[in-house]
């Protein structure tokens, strides 16, 4: 299970787990898709975005969870037009929250990770992080912080009292469209080992959302530029052990390394970590 949120503003959870999913490798899981599940306390966009009926829904998996025999997440599933396989939630923050409340707990844990016998990744898109949250934080095998790349939202990241210590060696932290700052300057400042770097891609996302069945040009010659990255990153996840390299970043749909660019000139803030932030564990 992959748990994917951020800690404020809206800075493209949705779509990297989208993204993610559209390209997850097909031999990580045995050629098992992976389901990207909407359990936003705040309630879900793919419902009307797409025009899906209210049923199957994430509704529909929390009151599973209190059965003797929930069955299986994939009764819930709904495909996307790009070929996506997700369980989406309605809109409203009564009731996902009581949802996404009853799925942390340890019935809807396993749910969610399904038995031994299953094979597959869950990716888990759980908006701004929260106390309804932190138990799937605990369960989850990887987790993906999405933020954006100013100095404001990197210092939100700082102060939100994530325990980058507890996360180790699962934690990744996702800056989204432009951002001034190195890899490393955010990894030492924020004490989270992996950073990555993923385009502000206006193209992709809006092929991404078009209701119209249609495929998302993933491999092959020029992909998106947003695809290309969710690709590496999706590897990264897969076997964290895999590359080596910290950061990426796309240049007309070529992934280059991000090398070490420090800005001159007096007008560069640099990051500055919080007061009372936790200290990472390692």
């Amino acid at each position: 299970m992959v748990v994917l949120g951020s800690v404020t503003g809206a800075p493209g959870v949705t779509t990297t787990a989208l993204a993610l999913a559209a390209v997850w490798p097909v031999e990580a899981d045995g050629g098992v898709r992976p389901v990207m599940v909407e359990a936003d306390p705040s309630g879900g966009d793919l419902m009307i975005r797409f025009g899906l009926p209210a049923s199957p829904s994430l509704l529909d998996v929390a009151a599973a969870a209190g059965q003797p025999y929930p069955g299986s997440l994939l009764g819930a599933v709904s495909e996307l037009p790009f070929g996506v396989r997700a369980v989406v939630a309605v809109p409203g923050r009564g009731p996902c929250r009581e949802a996404v409340r009853l799925l942390a707990g340890e019935a809807g844990r396993r749910v969610l990770l399904g038995d031994g016998r299953d094979l597959g990744t869950v990716l888990l898109d759980v908006g701004r992080l929260g106390e309804d949250v932190e138990p799937l934080l605990q369960a989850a095998d990887q987790v993906v912080l999405v933020t954006r790349g100013g100095a404001e939202p990197l210092t939100h990241v700082s102060a939100c009292g994530l325990d980058v210590g507890a996360c180790a060696g699962r934690l990744t932290l996702a800056v989204v469209g432009p951002c001034p700052y190195p890899a490393d300057e955010i990894a030492n400042t924020l004490g989270i080992r992996r950073v990555v770097f993923l385009p502000w891609d206006a193209k992709g996302v809006a092929a991404m959302n078009n209701p119209k069945q249609s495929a998302l040009r993933i491999a092959g010659f020029r992909p998106s530029p947003l695809m290309t990255a969710a690709r590496m990153l999706a590897r990264q996840l897969v076997d964290p052990q895999e590359s080596t390299m910290r950061t990426s970043a796309t240049d007309g749909g070529r992934v280059t390394e991000r090398h070490e660019v420090h800005l001159g000139g007096r007008s560069r803030t640099g990051l500055v970590r919080v007061p009372g932030a936790r200290e990472s564990g390692s």
